[in-house]
């Protein structure tokens, strides 16, 4: 294996959530109900009574299920039989990204979590500004970075500055692709920062 394929593999999995305890925890319910089977068909063939109910039982309660059954515990049994399926279908299909990102670099992977990117920038952001690292909130997400001021009063803040020098931050960082920034000054001023 070489390294770029080294190197891609190990960012994959820093940048994306495992499905591990998905799988663990499929596995394990499927565990559970086949060793609730043979726990049952053991009994049976020993001639004992049946531990929870017998397997032959069981079967025909379910085949005509609808039948005699409150139709509130039939449809909220339903529903978090849906739930959990669903639940595991979307872990299966979704992506599963952590909030990290990866920087180009030649000799490592280097993979940077996003409020790491988002303090960085948050300082730019300040130091253009000239105002408090209070007064500046920075959310970076896949697409989009949004920077949100709040200005001392009386001192206007010049949003297009603000913008083109994160901008100028972001493209340091070499992410592909680059998201767009969007800055926000408050009207609301603060006192005395």
């Amino acid at each position: 294996m070489n390294n770029d394929s080294l190197t891609r593999r190990i960012v994959r999995r820093e940048t994306h959530a495992s499905r591990t305890s998905a799988s663990m925890i499929a596995a394990f319910l499927g565990l559970l109900f086949c060793l609730y089977v043979l726990l049952e068909a053991t009994l049976q063939a020993l001639g004992q009574d049946a531990w929870l109910t017998d397997p032959a039982a069981l079967g025909t309660w379910l085949s005509g299920l609808p039948a005699e059954t409150d139709a509130t515990v039939l449809g909220l049994s339903g529903l978090l039989i849906l739930l959990v399926g669903l639940g595991f279908f979307l872990q299966a299909v979704l992506p599963g990204r952590r909030p990290r990102y990866a920087l180009p670099n030649p000799r490592a992977a280097v993979v940077v979590d996003a409020e790491v990117l988002a303090s960085s920038l948050a300082r730019r952001a300040r130091l253009t500004a000239g105002i408090s690292a209070e007064q500046v909130l920075v959310t970076v997400g896949r697409t989009r970075v949004d920077v949100r001021i709040r200005p001392t009063s009386g001192i206007p803040v010049n949003a297009e500055e603000v913008r083109s020098a994160v901008q100028e931050e972001l493209q340091l960082t070499g992410l592909d692709p680059q998201p767009d920034v969007r800055v926000q000054v408050s009207t609301l001023g603060v006192i005395g920062q």
